[in-house]
């Protein structure tokens, strides 16, 4: 226990998160268990880090945090070790990658009904279906999304700056105002195509190749979260990793030819399906439906997650729309119901608001519906149905 009491010490104090994230107040610490998840590189472990340096000392001994890659739990479940931490007077618990430890869901049960003062904290992968899958939890486990860095996130992080996120309604009636606000403050042009290109997964701070350091994890994200998680065989690893590269070549733009990648990856149209699933929950993939649609149903789009990926994968040439138009479903995805729309406009989000993503510089002018939203790039500026594409960015 002491070893990893001291380990506990030596990374809250270490600890480093320039930019706190939104999740954080979002969260009701109230409640005795509470499953963070998200996707690799979005920040889980500095997360529950923070959370232990806001609220405790880095001695104080009633707050731990404990990795499950640690071989030590390969032989100690994680009720006997809760047991000792509690009698010890431990009484919040932070459990870093959950899903490493064998009959995981069962042993946060275990706490739960034996120790009534402990509070649990723990993380998973975005792949883990806490409730669906874990029926032991149902009741009493509160679950939250970790998401990467907004473009808000981004330009606080690059510039010191304390922006505060800004809902979609409040967006769409008071932007002119709201851009009035940022821009003494900021140019957001200045740093919107870094972002684009290298500014969703906090590793980006880090000095090392990025687009090297997204590959691990996009390789780690298929072949720990999706195979240990989902318990795929290993001979079916390279399936899924062609499937996704064939789709992320598609491009968005393209309709789902199911029958084709069923015959290219030698496995069944069923099967396709569920790979496809598997890499949408791993944030890999993004499905857009038609509205009243959902999945099993095939969907009318699939684009990659963030338009991080768009320039990590080789060599996947990434149009300048197709990036934007990824932006725009990113980060409407938290809060927010996005489907493809029909001819007059891009997507439809919560069932009835129309948007465009146009290119502000187009050679070519639009002409402006009062009934669509136009989400614009290459501007700064707004004006009436007329938004800069960036202040998206703001919604976390």
């Amino acid at each position: 226990m002491e070893a990893f009491f001291r380990t506990h010490r030596y990374l809250v104090e270490h600890a480093n998160a320039p930019v706190r994230r939104t999740l954080m107040d979002e969260i009701d610490w109230g409640d005795r268990m509470i499953g963070i998840k998200g996707t690799r590189g979005v920040g889980k472990t500095t997360f529950l880090l923070q959370y232990a340096k806001e609220h405790f000392d880095a001695l104080d001994r009633r707050c731990l945090y404990v990795n499950m890659n640690n071989f030590y739990f390969q032989g100690q479940g994680i009720a006997d070790f809760a047991g000792k931490f509690y009698a010890n007077g431990g009484r919040v618990l932070l459990i870093d990658q959950v899903f490493k430890q064998p009959d995981w869901s069962t042993e946060l049960r275990k706490c739960y009904d034996l120790y009534p003062n402990l509070k649990i904290v723990f993380t998973g992968s975005s792949v883990m279906r806490l409730k669906d899958e874990n029926p032991e939890l149902n009741g009493i486990v509160k679950s939250y999304n970790l998401r990467g860095f907004s473009f808000r996130e981004f330009i606080n992080l690059l510039t010191g700056n304390n922006f505060q996120p800004y809902t979609l309604e409040d967006i769409l009636q008071n932007h002119e105002r709201i851009i009035k606000q940022i821009l003494p403050k900021v140019s957001p042009n200045r740093y919107f195509q870094d972002y684009i290109h290298h500014g969703f997964y906090p590793f980006f701070q880090e000095h090392r190749n990025y687009s090297e350091n997204l590959l691990k994890t996009m390789n780690m994200m298929t072949e720990v979260d999706i195979l240990l998680i989902k318990q795929i065989e290993l001979k079916y690893l390279t399936k899924i990793k062609k499937l996704f590269y064939q789709i992320a070549e598609e491009g968005p733009n393209k309709p789902l030819n199911i029958s084709k990648l069923a015959k290219d990856i030698e496995t069944s149209r069923a099967t396709v399906m569920n790979y496809v699933k598997y890499l949408t929950d791993a944030r890999l993939l993004n499905l857009i439906y038609p509205v009243g649609q959902e999945f099993p149903k095939k969907p009318t789009k699939v684009m990659l997650h963030n338009s991080n990926l768009m320039y990590a994968i080789y060599p996947i040439q990434a149009g300048t729309q197709e990036a934007m138009e990824t932006f725009f479903v990113n980060s409407l995805w938290k809060d927010h119901k996005v489907n493809t729309g029909g001819r007059d406009c891009s997507f439809i989000v919560d069932g009835n608001l129309k948007f465009r993503v146009v290119d502000a510089k187009a050679p070519t002018k639009i002409r402006i519906s009062p009934d669509i939203i136009y989400t614009r790039y290459n501007t700064e500026i707004g004006k009436d149905n007329q938004i800069p594409l960036w202040l998206l960015g703001f919604l976390y």
